[in-house]
């Protein structure tokens, strides 16, 4: 990629070694970008950023336990202390466990608030560690990966699309109250995306049914989610915040009965 819009920036994207987070990873240093890779495997990391920085990037790693709420300050601090600024935020990280996190009649309290607290906080927690440093820079970006299930409900995993739903109003917050310091803040919201949680979590038959309500008949592509965080990431958003963008192929856009229709005129 030739085009250089994030030269000079410094991003952090916490849990980016696989999936969305390596996508977005990959995109901003690609695009020219100083990338932290935030991790608790660092090994895993090291390795990834090695490959990309042998293709010209430049990427270092940190690290980031989710369930360590002092490695969301410390992982800032030492961000700051080799660069001395920090630009951008990616809030990538988000967790669920589909085998216990269900309905509202068969999920524990327990499993329900971990994970709306370990997903809340470390949007919360460590937007909070960022914002001095941004203000004092004159201003940054701030994105959230949340999800289309923030959007609309499920008939399952309760705990998840609470706490994404959470992450989208937060968004707003945040914009609404930092923008005065110049800190801008958008949500991307993939839908069902080709990564290596979806092939080892769902089902074929139930890829096979969402994809049925979706308008762009397959999944997305970590590219192409990394591809719109790049443009939050980038100037060319600088009059752009509080938005709520779904990467989803369309999903949740039809009327509910689209799928059935859709099937009927092509049996036709």
């Amino acid at each position: 990629m030739s085009e250089q819009r994030l030269a000079g920036k410094v991003i952090l994207v916490t849990a980016s070694t696989r999936g969305i987070g390596l996508a977005i990873v990959r995109r901003c240093a690609a695009e020219g970008a100083t990338v932290y890779m935030a991790a608790r495997n660092m090994e895993s990391a090291a390795a990834r950023a090695a490959e990309i920085n042998a293709q010209g990037g430049c990427v270092k790693t940190v690290y980031s336990d989710a369930y360590d709420h002092d490695s969301y300050t410390t992982m800032v601090e030492e961000v700051i202390k080799n660069e001395g600024h920090l630009d951008v935020l990616v809030n990538n990280f988000g967790t669920s466990n589909p085998r216990k996190d269900r309905d509202i009649e068969t999920t524990t309290f327990e499993d329900y608030i971990g994970t709306v607290n370990v997903n809340l906080a470390s949007v919360f927690l460590t937007t909070q560690a960022v914002l001095p440093h941004m203000k004092k820079n004159g201003g940054g970006s701030i994105i959230n990966i949340s999800s289309i299930g923030g959007l609309v409900p499920d008939i399952s995993q309760i705990a998840y699309g609470t706490s994404k739903a959470a992450i989208n109003y937060l968004t707003k917050l945040i914009a609404v109250q930092e923008a005065r310091s110049n800190i801008r803040c958008n949500a991307v919201l993939p839908g069902m995306t080709a990564t290596d949680a979806v092939t080892n979590n769902l089902s074929d038959d139930f890829r096979d049914f969402f994809l049925k309500h979706t308008p762009i008949k397959r999944m997305g592509l970590p590219e192409e989610i990394a591809a719109t965080v790049a443009y939050f990431a980038s100037d060319d958003s600088a009059y752009t915040t509080g938005q709520i963008v779904a990467v989803s192929g369309g999903f949740g856009l039809p009327t509910p009965i689209y799928g059935d229709m859709i099937e009927r005129s092509e049996r036709r």
